[in-house]
């Protein structure tokens, strides 16, 4: 996959996943999208650690469930991070 391909594919990963988590994610929509971009990179390697699979090309479903996945691993240590004062 390219680099433009991986930017969109975590672009739509962070709206999923500020659709799934919208209260343990503060920060606007731009926050949200750059956690996606994030939670891809974190998928991916969990995915190759775990699963030893990476991801694939950018219209396979493990690319996109590793995404996800990596996104609200990624989210909810941002929420966790972010919410203590």
């Amino acid at each position: 996959m390219g680099f433009f391909g991986f930017i969109i594919l975590g672009l739509i990963v962070g709206a999923i996943v500020k659709a799934i988590m919208p209260g343990k994610v503060r920060g606007g929509w731009v926050t949200g999208l750059i956690l996606g971009v994030v939670g891809a990179i974190v998928g991916g390697w969990l995915g190759s650690l775990i699963f030893h699979t990476d991801l694939g090309t950018f219209f396979d479903i493990r690319t996109w469930l590793l995404s996800i996945a990596g996104g609200l691993v990624v989210a909810f240590g941002y929420g966790a991070i972010k919410g203590r004062n």
